[in-house]
């Protein structure tokens, strides 16, 4: 019995799968609830698995794309073993013999062929040779300092017999740079993966529909630097985990939000629709694009749930795991270019939220502290906000609620 291998339903309103990893090939033996497959959609990676145990028959390559529901493989469930053998022999190629190469150099464009070395020129110079007859073995025919070396005396100019003196000679022109070796101008062109293509068409969704402005400040880092440097590690062995910033920022926001609800609204028609929970999404970027995991009800978490749900998602995105569950619900989101070295950036807004904090590098920098310089851990934070539903105030007015709470966890604490 044949039975076939269909793509299955992955999400609601996703229609097609591209096909990124047959992970057994075409004659091979699997077993039942063996993985076949990895498909990939414009929101994540989906594995496949075999119902039945038989001899797998991939009809479909990898990179293509196909249709939810359609036929990809078949498993013969009555063969036995693994397939050692081949079904055919594939048609021998007769490659035709290409002409041999041509061993001298292709002839350059002859205002170049006049354009030596400088070495060159400085023998042809001193020694007043004429290089009008002298045939070129470099590069393009260029002469080459074995050619003028070696020139006949024939081939010298006669010094001039006029009493007067010799005009002084032009400067010899400077030559043009000459790479060594064989060089190809190359072009690779590899399709667009779902995910690449739906994350192209979310940002410029976002430029389009979104009145998109960016305020900035600065946090010092001292205090939370100190906190985390005292606790981490009790923290680490209470909790079996690493203690982060991330958690810190996340109540940090959930704290802003709370003071400014329009930051945590979004537009839906000609409505504004304000959430009564915190759903943050956290950027995370992946070999094969950026995903945005969203850790659910943060309003309600300890800064040790959170930082336990960041891990999650990012081992998740590493193995490339995560689920369209993981990805949906998110009311506001974070995202840390820091960890790449980020100085400053704008970051653009994840449809339909109306906010996005951008975090970045730990750098010291002077500052002015009660009058006097001292050098601080300083990071620069931007928020991205659609002007439709949050208004400048508010923007600054939220920014400066997180600023004051990372500087001042304490805050975090007493809610203030």
């Amino acid at each position: 019995m044949k039975l076939e291998v269909k793509i299955p339903a992955v999400g609601e309103s996703i229609t097609e799968a591209t096909i990124a990893e047959w992970t057994k090939k075409s004659g091979e033996f699997v077993e039942q609830d063996e993985i076949i497959l990895v498909l990939e959609t414009d929101k994540a990676s989906v594995e496949v698995v075999a119902e039945k145990a038989g001899v797998l028959k991939t009809l479909v390559e990898e990179d293509e794309t196909v249709d939810i529901g359609a036929t990809v493989a078949e498993i013969d469930t009555e063969a036995q073993g693994a397939s050692t053998g081949t079904a055919q022999s594939a048609p021998e190629v007769a490659s035709a013999s290409a002409p041999a190469a041509s061993a001298q150099s292709p002839a350059a464009h002859p205002d170049l062929q006049k354009q030596n070395s400088p070495a060159v020129n400085k023998i042809v110079n001193e020694k007043n040779i004429d290089t009008s007859n002298i045939q070129g073995s470099g590069r393009g025919g260029r002469l080459t300092k074995g050619d003028v070396m070696n020139a006949p005396t024939a081939q010298t100019i006669q010094a001039p017999q006029a009493a007067a003196p010799a005009a002084k000679p032009a400067p010899a022109p400077v030559a043009l740079p000459t790479p060594t070796g064989t060089f190809q101008n190359e072009e690779t062109r590899k399709k667009m993966s779902p995910l690449r293509k739906k994350i192209a068409e979310r940002l410029v969704q976002a430029q389009h529909t979104a009145a998109i402005l960016t305020t900035f400040n600065e946090v010092d880092m001292t205090a939370l630097i100190a906190l985390r440097t005292q606790y981490k590690d009790q923290f680490k062995e209470k909790h079996g985990i690493s203690l982060g910033f991330m958690g810190f920022f996340v109540k940090a926001v959930v704290h802003g939000l709370k003071s400014f609800p329009a930051v945590n609204a979004f537009i839906d028609g000609t409505d504004m629709v304000f959430h009564n929970y915190n759903n943050i999404g956290i950027a995370v970027g992946t070999p094969k694009g950026l995903v945005v995991p969203v850790v659910q009800n943060a309003e309600q978490l300890t800064i040790a749930q959170i930082e336990q749900s960041i891990r999650h998602y990012a081992l998740k995105a590493r193995d490339g795991k995560i689920s369209l569950d993981d990805l949906v619900g998110g009311t506001f989101t974070i995202s840390n270019g820091g960890v790449f070295g980020s100085l400053m950036s704008t970051p653009i807004l994840n449809p339909p939220q109306s906010g996005i904090l951008g975090m970045h590098k730990v750098e010291d920098r002077p500052v002015a502290i009660n009058g006097k310089v001292e050098i601080r851990p300083m990071m620069y934070l931007a928020l991205s906000y659609d002007h439709r539903v949050i208004d400048g105030s508010e923007s600054v007015q939220f920014l400066v609620k997180v600023k004051e709470c990372i500087e001042d966890p304490a805050r975090l604490l007493l809610e203030i």
